[in-house]
């Protein structure tokens, strides 16, 4: 049974930074599709990065340029670098693995099949 664990969320100011880790356990493919995900109250959870079985890397607009997903060589922690953080980042962040390989972006949830229990980020102005 895969498992994962986000860690890394707290409070920053507008223009800070945070890493958030993401240590998994239980999979069976280095290989596999990863990505970052979060959501506010009252909203659906959306895709922010995600990691393809190729090590490629994929954003969605308004995270281009300032976020970064990065996996370690063991595939054992997915890592989302944040600068430049803005209140409008504010949120839960997800970690999620599809226990599948890919080859293009994917944000679309029911592709994973693992979740975490995600960990809050919170940007003042």
């Amino acid at each position: 049974q895969v498992q994962l664990a986000e860690s890394g969320g707290g409070s920053v100011q507008a223009g800070g930074s945070l890493r958030l880790s993401c240590r998994a356990s239980g999979y069976r493919y280095r290989e596999r599709c990863m990505g970052w995900f979060r959501q506010t109250p009252g909203k659906e959870r959306e895709g922010v990065a995600s990691i393809d079985s190729d090590g490629d890397t994929y954003y969605v607009d308004s995270v281009k340029g300032r976020f970064t997903i990065s996996q370690d060589s063991a595939g054992n922690t997915l890592y989302l670098q944040m600068t430049t953080l803005k209140p409008e980042d504010t949120a839960m962040y997800y970690c999620a693995d599809a226990g599948a390989f890919c080859y293009t972006a994917r944000f679309d949830l029911p592709f994973y099949n693992y979740w975490g229990q995600g960990t809050q980020v919170t940007v003042s102005s």
